[in-house]
């Protein structure tokens, strides 16, 4: 059971690193649009997000369930937006730093929430 949430834990990682990716490769681009590397990654992220807290649930461990909800409401709000816009030939720039903007608070909450220890 280890091993398989760490190798979700992975592929979770790998697709958040290629939506921001996906992303920032378009900074200095004057036109944005949502690109397969950001598609795939949000897909790919929460596809393995959500079998990672399945695996986590089927586990011993404790699952901090409203970390996993705030996770889970933002890479939703990702998914659609990404999936809303990725046969648009371009998105505002708002839209371009706003799905920024979500998904690095996203991994800010994966590292920075921590579980309360008593």
């Amino acid at each position: 059971m280890e091993l398989a949430r760490q190798i979700l834990l992975f592929v979770h990682i790998l697709g958040f690193a290629a939506l921001f990716g996906g992303l920032v490769v378009q900074a200095r681009d004057p036109e944005k649009r949502v690109n397969g590397a950001m598609r795939d990654g949000i897909g790919t992220a929460f596809l393995a997000g959500l079998l990672l807290v399945g695996v986590l649930e089927a586990g011993d461990g404790d699952v901090d369930r409203v970390k996993i909800g705030v996770k889970f409401a933002v890479g939703l709000v990702l998914l659609v937006l990404v999936m809303a816009n990725v046969r648009k030939p371009r998105i505002p720039q708002g839209l371009w730093l706003g799905l920024l903007l979500l998904t690095i608070g996203n991994i800010a909450v994966a590292v920075f929430w921590s579980p309360v220890h008593a």
